[in-house]
């Protein structure tokens, strides 16, 4: 077998196993009593280093396979929804817009992506997931894109240091 043949199937192999993981994580996001935002943005986690370590398309393949998977298969489709719109697709998404080199619009595109889809799942798929959302934040859209806002950069913040992290601890690896 050609070495590029047999790479190839790595790295196939290694977005299937990563697929998985993500659709283990969403899984569990369904059963557990609580945690159920962490453990989906936990399995987002899989296809940006299917991205890392194969390439963009690999990562967008990996959270294709976990999504619709999850829409098939999980109880809670839901869960399956926050990660198809969201979770799952943004950290591979996020590494291209961070190449646009102007932070003032890479923060204006990445708030719209999350205000979009909250606008989505606010008024559109509000009685899926938030059908016990308390009555002062259903009257309260400012609050509620507001909070939500503060939220996602944290949720940002967060996620460029575990890339950073991911990034040495795969370039080291590579190295021995």
């Amino acid at each position: 077998m050609a070495g590029s043949e047999r790479r190839r199937r790595m790295e196939t192999a290694l977005g299937g196993i990563l697929a998985a993981g993500s659709l283990a994580l969403l899984w569990l996001a369904c059963v557990v009593p609580s945690g159920r935002i962490g453990l989906a943005a936990a399995a987002g986690l899989f296809p940006m280093t299917a991205a890392m370590c194969v390439g963009r398309g690999a990562g967008y393949l990996c959270w294709a396979a976990a999504a619709l998977l999850g829409l098939l298969i999980l109880p809670d489709k839901g869960v399956a929804m926050l990660f198809l719109a969201f979770l799952g697709v943004y950290p591979v998404g996020k590494g291209r817009i961070e190449t646009l080199g102007r932070r003032e619009v890479e923060w204006g595109l990445k708030l719209s992506w999350f205000n979009l889809t909250l606008t989505l799942f606010w008024f559109v798929l509000q009685k899926l997931f938030l059908s016990n959302a308390p009555e002062w934040l259903a009257n309260n859209a400012l609050l509620l894109y507001g909070l939500g806002s503060l939220v996602f950069i944290i949720y940002d913040i967060g996620l460029s240091r575990l890339i950073t992290l991911l990034r040495v601890r795969l370039s080291r690896a590579k190295g021995h």
